[in-house]
């Protein structure tokens, strides 16, 4: 593929061309030539599209699929075209299909099942066998058939002894935890976040202590073992700050927080509307602000869509019963520059990158062409239409959002949306 992009304004605080407008030649996926009204005497084929904005390709932290046996939920292409034409060139996938990802033969079947996409997909494969947390699963193999870090998604590990040996065998090979933190027990039958909404409703809470404490046990262990650790979807004041200390003592600690989190409160739960039932639940505005603050400072490395399409029979049911999760890719970019600025979008879109240990390519000539298209400006509201997915369980419907994203080039294939 050979193709001029015209009149594009660079957002890479890394390239040369930073806040540049500027002409790219793009050919046989790498970035041939950089400036400004470059000449086209062999015919190429040109791109020009309004407010055109450039900046490295998005990787998105956590994505949920469903293939293999949650196929009526999402399969691993369509997933792949959505991240795609949502502006992201890499995800990396939660491990929470049917069987889980906990061996081998399954991270090998969806990396051949992403085979020829242009948006890359990263297995995480799951920290225990079947996600059950009892034995560890078998890391070192999947990390050398391309996991990138391990995980149980949104299950936490109650077993304090299993995660400190898994932190600690990891470290032979620069393996990644991901300890997602919510005390099932503390956390009960509860389905909403604890607090004047909750109560007014009638719905069972859960209070931030149950992901506090558990924050705090996993950073102990953390301390005591070395290697490194993600945290992922933080959601309450306390547990940035928990974070921002253990940061501070020098231990090797990420976090990220969702979109949804950072955009949506517990007042949305109003009409009992299943759409807005997440893990972890909807906070306040006074939790979203001290979220939208720790970005800003730097606390929180990582904007994740948390993208979890489910099928329509286990989400359009009563609030007690329906299974959480949010759709979040195609929504994620116009929901995020409501209520951050363009620059640390960016920033929180490409950090979790290098954490996750996956390239990261510079907009400059002779690197590789990595590289998301999108338009900061312009007002709109998200609507069925908007949604590619199979599921339609979107928190982001009715929502006023700005800018868009135009798709990718990346792996030699433009992809727009």
């Amino acid at each position: 593929m050979k193709i001029i992009i015209r009149s594009a304004k660079i957002i890479d605080p890394k390239s040369p061309f930073h806040n540049q407008t500027v002409d790219l030649l793009i050919a046989d996926g790498f970035i041939k030539k950089i400036g400004t009204s470059l000449p086209n005497t062999d015919n190429i084929d040109e791109l020009k599209l309004d407010n055109l904005h450039l900046s490295q390709g998005w990787f998105d932290s956590s994505v949920s699929l469903g293939e293999p046996g949650f196929e009526d939920r999402e399969t691993i292409a369509n997933g792949l075209n959505i991240a795609g034409k949502s502006g992201f060139t890499a995800i990396a996938l939660q491990p929470n299909s049917y069987p889980v990802i906990d061996n081998q033969a399954q991270v090998n079947f969806v990396k051949n099942k992403a085979n020829g996409f242009a948006t890359e997909l990263f297995p995480i494969g799951a920290l225990t066998k079947d996600s059950e947390g009892k034995d560890m699963a078998e890391l070192y193999d999947m990390k050398n058939s391309g996991a990138v870090a391990f995980g149980d998604y949104t299950k936490s590990l109650d077993n304090a002894n299993l995660l400190k040996i898994a932190l600690q065998y990891v470290q032979d090979f620069d393996g990644l935890v991901i300890a997602f933190a919510q005390d099932e027990k503390i956390k009960g039958n509860g389905v909403a976040n604890e607090g004047i909404v909750s109560t007014r409703l009638g719905l069972k809470g859960i209070p931030d202590l149950a992901e506090e404490l558990q924050i705090a046990r996993n950073l102990f262990l953390l301390e005591y073992t070395g290697g490194k650790m993600h945290i992922p979807t933080i959601s309450s004041p306390k547990s940035i700050q928990l974070i921002r200390e253990a940061k501070a003592k020098g231990l090797n600690v990420t976090c990220s927080v969702s979109v949804h989190h950072l955009v949506l409160t517990d007042e949305k739960l109003e009409e009992f509307d299943t759409r807005y039932k997440v893990t972890p639940p909807l906070k306040t505005e006074n939790d979203r602000q001290a979220l939208l603050k720790a970005v800003l400072d730097g606390t929180i490395d990582v904007i994740t869509s948390d993208h979890n399409p489910i099928d329509i029979e286990h989400k359009k049911m009563e609030f007690d019963l329906a299974k959480n999760g949010t759709i979040g890719l195609e929504s994620a970019f116009g929901a995020l520059i409501t209520v951050l600025p363009l620059e640390s979008v960016i920033e929180k879109f490409t950090a979790g990158k290098t954490i996750f240990s996956i390239p990261a390519n510079t907009i400059n000539e002779g690197e590789t062409a990595n590289i998301t298209l999108f338009n900061p400006e312009g007002n709109s509201v998200f609507t069925n239409e908007n949604i590619l997915s199979k599921s339609k369980n979107s928190a982001f419907l009715g929502t006023a959002l700005k800018g868009r994203a135009y798709g990718i080039l990346n792996q030699g294939k433009l992809i727009l949306g």
